[in-house]
């Protein structure tokens, strides 16, 4: 066996390949926004904010739709919770 057909047959060198990457946090001021799990993930820091295509994202990954839904960076989506209008609030008698 000569010396150009051992190379090719030698694999210690090759490392496996991945199609993960690791994504850093978007957030990486401080004091950090809150997570996109926690109550008040809203109060984020813009990071792109379109309002001719009625979404901006926040710096923890979350999207935001100008109808208050939103699209958690897991893929979770938040139904639309805008206030109700004043002629559906309830008072008390």
């Amino acid at each position: 066996m000569n010396e150009a057909s051992s190379r090719a047959t030698d694999t210690t060198a090759i490392r496996p390949s991945t199609t993960e990457r690791k994504i850093p946090p978007m957030c990486q001021h401080q004091t950090p926004c809150p997570t996109a799990d926690s109550a008040d993930r809203e109060s984020a820091r813009l990071v792109a904010h379109h309002p001719e295509q009625g979404w901006s994202l926040l710096c923890n990954g979350v999207l935001l739709f100008e109808d208050t839904g939103e699209l958690l960076p897991d893929g979770r989506v938040i139904a639309p919770h805008r206030p109700l209008g004043t002629a559906q609030v309830m008072t008390a008698a």
